[in-house]
């Protein structure tokens, strides 16, 4: 059975009236709501990940959604990208559909370089296609030996005359196959680690880029591997300078980090909702699952996990639009706390469903899948922890 069709037509929105949220937040919202109720995602195919993302990424774009992935000034909805936002409209589509929440994501990590580094000819050609949803993006950083290891990413780009020459691999990259632009970062070697990487467009029909592997995962997307076999670029489609990849790769996923914890929240919050349904409604010992004090003790602790990351990932957000104040440290404190908190909460929820729980298409058996994947996206949970005790002997404890 489709997790969409069985999403709530008014999920609980009390914590968007928190004080972290302003008026425009909560129409928007609102609007989204309504987009759903009414049907406006379509039928999602799951079984299909590419048609799906496809489609979703034109609904979403036909929709308005995705302008919140860009810069106001190439067809965005506000000036700069708005992280309460995008948190705001990740929470909510995966709640719903964890296809839909993807679609969505990818559509603003894979341009986040472009609409912070990139020239004005590479941002008109781009961002406008992407806020309507007429290209699908992708952001190429993992390989093969270097994941949360940048330093030791080994897909090189040499200099010939007007041209970048691109060599390697990438891998795990998500829209891989299907995208129609990628943002690939590549050692240039300006300096040792990753002082020496820098960062690249490369449209989909490059001579020298080839899908070389598509990758099926337990929450099922769109993945690749990819490899560039002497793949020409013009040098213009660099972004910023050479040698700048890795601070541009770090500033973007410092602005859609806080986003991973929403959708994060979103899939605890559909897990909540279902158990505390499945719980007034299963019949057993003579009264109600919900009428046993363990299961109330056990959704008391699922209901505060998740607005105690919830609190963190609004905190990083605000601080992020409110304050313009980097958020390295409080993003991954967000990203680490509602990953993990949410694959408890799910757990849990997995848990009050019993043999239900774990049946192939339940919405539990769903959610299960994609938040385990969550816990390593954009970063693992043991990576956000290194994060953080840097960022804490750097000073920066406030």
């Amino acid at each position: 059975m489709d997790l969409q069709e069985k999403a709530p037509l008014q999920p609980t929105r009390d914590h968007f009236d928190w004080p972290f949220f302003e008026k425009g937040h909560r129409a928007l919202a609102t609007e989204l709501d309504a987009f759903i109720a009414n049907g406006g995602l379509g039928e999602i195919d799951n079984a299909n990940v590419d048609a799906a993302c496809r489609h979703l990424v034109g609904a979403l774009g036909a929709a308005g959604v995705l302008r919140h992935c860009v810069p106001k000034a190439f067809g965005g909805a506000s000036e700069e990208i708005d992280s309460r936002s995008l948190c705001l409209i990740r929470e909510t589509l995966a709640y719903t559909d964890g296809l839909a929440d993807f679609a969505f994501a990818m559509q603003g990590l894979g341009t986040g370089a472009i609409s912070l580094s990139g020239s004005q000819a590479l941002k008109q050609a781009i961002l406008p296609k992407v806020a309507s949803g007429e290209w699908i993006s992708a952001f190429a950083l993992s390989e093969p030996d270097a994941g949360s290891d940048v330093a030791a990413m080994a897909c090189a780009a040499r200099r010939d005359g007007e041209d970048f020459v691109l060599d390697g691999e990438k891998t795990f990259i998500s829209n891989g196959g299907i995208a129609d632009v990628y943002t690939v970062f590549a050692r240039t070697g300006e300096a040792p680690g990753t002082r020496g990487i820098s960062a690249f467009v490369v449209f989909a029909d490059t001579p020298g880029l080839v899908i070389a592997e598509r990758i099926e995962t337990i929450a099922p997307h769109p993945l690749a591997r990819l490899r560039f076999d002497t793949c020409r670029i013009p040098a213009s489609q660099l972004l910023g300078s050479a040698g700048e990849g890795f601070k541009i790769a770090m500033r973007t996923l410092d602005i859609f980090r806080p986003s991973v914890a929403a959708a994060a929240i979103g899939f605890a919050r559909r897990a909540l909702d279902e158990a505390v349904a499945h719980a007034k409604s299963r019949r057993m010992f003579g009264a109600t699952l919900a009428d046993l004090p363990t299961a109330q003790s056990t959704l008391g602790e699922m209901a505060t996990a998740i607005d105690a990351a919830a609190l963190l990932t609004c905190r990083t957000a605000w601080q992020r639009d409110v304050q313009k104040r980097p958020t390295t440290r409080e993003a991954a404190m967000a990203k680490m706390t509602a990953t993990e908190n949410a694959q408890w909460v799910i757990d849990q929820a997995l848990q009050l469903f019993g043999g239900r729980g774990v049946r192939v298409g339940e919405i539990t058996e769903r959610l299960y899948r994609e938040i385990r994947a969550l816990r390593i996206y954009e970063g693992a949970t043991e990576v956000q922890k290194l994060i953080i005790g840097r960022e804490l002997m750097k000073g920066t404890r406030r």
